[in-house]
This record gives structure tokens, sequence and C-alpha cells, in this order.
């Protein structure tokens, strides 16, 4: 007879990814588990190549479409790892058992606001699992899973030769300013190393890509905002190295096990979302000794200080030489 879990994770990019040893974990240890996934229908395309889900349903514009939907399925349970206004309204409407985790916020916000620390030492993936305990779901030690449809990855054909061989990947994306390695800082990176460099984000990204491409030794490609997010993540995939800011990108290249360098801003790790179990060369790049960061378990669209010295201070030469270590 078999168990029918729905899982609830509506957005972002990194959070999805991040849902992923849950998923595998009630697929491959819950005897005749059938695991539906919810989430926006924009990011349908982090889901629906995963073999351990059965079944996707996409939240549009109104939940209460999508509640109409899901009522039809008869879960047995319910695994929220979002823990907002619109997964609890669909809890209470499928009024079947559920569980979630704590997102801990309170915790954060002693942290933000008063420096105080009373997070614990754990990452967010590992709370999730929490949630699944109760079915005897043990943590794996897999890690993160991201599954690209076939015909879906970048054709490295397609790039110059001397790319052929081997490239740094730096993922320029980021949803706030405050979390963004610095467009002049990331310039000189790619001045200072004797590799060819891809830079992959979103349209937002675009200009500051082509910035970076305008100063550069010849060296440089501005994927950003040309090519699909599993294009993006093909190249994540196939790169020698990866630099990235804390965004989805940098999860993508947890699941795939690469050598990663991360540049970390307002966001500390401390909040659980630094890379789940990636290449053991992998490093964090940031100010540890800052009084105002954190400042936002978020982010900003400005300095709140206005000198951005948790990202300013920063030392790219810091980045070149892990990059000479490891490509």
């Amino acid at each position: 007879m078999k168990v029918k879990f729905l899982v609830i994770r509506f957005s972002s990019i990194g959070d999805i990814v991040l849902t992923s040893p849950v998923v595998r974990g009630l697929k491959q240890q819950v005897e005749n588990a059938e695991i539906h996934f919810a989430t926006k229908d924009k990011h349908a395309c982090l889901v629906t190549s995963n073999p351990y889900i059965d079944k996707v349903h996409l939240l549009g514009e109104n939940v209460n479409d999508l509640i109409h939907e899901l009522q039809k399925e008869d879960f047995d349970y319910v695994i929220d790892l979002h823990q907002n206004f619109r997964s609890n309204k669909i809890r209470r409407r499928l009024k079947v058992e559920s569980f979630s985790f704590n997102k801990l916020n309170w915790r954060k916000m002693l942290l933000v606001l008063f420096k105080v620390n009373k997070l614990p030492r754990q990452h967010i993936v590992d709370r999730y699992l929490e949630t699944v305990q109760i079915f005897d779901v043990k943590k794996d030690a897999k890690g993160l899973d991201f599954f690209i449809k076939e015909g879906d990855a970048f054709n490295t054909e397609d790039l110059p030769p001397q790319f052929k061989n081997g490239y740094v990947a730096i993922a320029i994306a980021g949803t706030y300013y405050t979390k963004k390695f610095p467009v002049h800082k990331i310039s000189k990176i790619c001045q200072n190393i004797p590799y060819p460099v891809i830079l992959l984000g979103g349209k937002d990204e675009f200009d500051e890509g082509e910035k970076i491409l305008s100063e550069s030794k010849g060296n440089v490609l501005n994927y950003a905002g040309k090519i699909s997010l599993a294009q993006s993540a093909s190249l994540v995939r196939d790169a020698n190295v990866v630099l990235t800011n804390d965004t989805g990108l940098m999860h993508i290249a947890a699941a795939f096990k690469k050598k990663i360098l991360s540049f970390w801003g307002n966001t500390v790790a401390d909040f659980g979302m630094y890379p789940y179990l990636p290449d053991e060369a992998s490093e964090r790049l940031e100010e540890n000794d800052l009084s105002c960061r954190p400042c936002s378990k978020l982010g900003y669209n400005k300095c709140p200080k206005k000198h951005f010295k948790c990202m300013e201070d920063i030392d790219e030469q810091r980045a070149v030489e892990w990059i000479q270590n490891n490509f």
C-alpha cells in the first residue's frame, strides 16, 4: 500500500535544492512512498527532473487553485519545508497529519539586531531532515541532488577552444546588493588568473557581466541573463572550480560536489545556509570581525552603514590564490 507524501517548498532556487535530501530520503527509505512536491510555477524546472518525485504541483496566482488540486490527491502526510502563510493554509485545508521545521526566526533576529548568537551549529538541511525522522528517515551523507533534463544542458561544444580544457565558473548573481561580491573585485580576479572564466547569473546581472568582460584580458565569457538555469547549472557542473555569492547556484554547485569558494557579505554561515557537503577544498571568504555583521538575514539593496566593508574588505588576492591552488 502506498504512503503518499506532499512536500512543500515554494521558493527560492537554493532553498528548493536544499530540500532534495528530504525527498530522496523519503523515497528511498520509506517503503512504498509516493512523493509529490508543491512549488511555484516559475521553479518547476528545479523539481520536474527529480526521479525521486512522482508528481509536481505548481502554485500560480491563486493558492486556492492549488489547494483544490491537492485535495483530490488524498495525501497521508504533508511535509512543510516553507512555513509561511500559504503553506500553513494548505496544511489546514488538507486536514492530514503534517510536519514542519522551525525557521528559528527569533534567534536569527537576535543575531542580526543584538549580535547574540543562540542559533544551533546545524545546517538547515539537517533541520529539514528532522521533520521526517518519525518515518525513520536517516541522514545518508549523499549531499544535495540537482538533476538536469536530457537536452537542457549547455552544449560545451559551443565554447571557444580555450574553454574546453577547463574554466572557472563565477556566479555573480545575488538577490540583494549586500550579498554580491563587488564587480570591481571580480574584475580584478579575472585579470589576475591565467584561466578562462564563465560568468553566470540572471538578467539583472547582465550589465555587471558586461563590465567585467570589457575589463578582461580576453579570458571571460558573460552568460549572465543569456542562458537558462539548467544551462547555467550544467556549466557549474563542468567547471574546474566555482566562485559564488550566497545564492542558488552556490547550492547547485554543492549538489555537484564542486570545489566552491563562496563570498559572504551581510549574511553569515551561522544561519545554516552554507554549501552542504561540497568538495573538501571548498572555502568561505568573509570578514568575521565586523561589529555590524550580520546586518540582515536576507539582504539590502545598499549597505546600511554606507561602507560595505563586509565585502570591500575581502582581499580578492585570496581568491586568486585559491583558484591557482585548486584549478
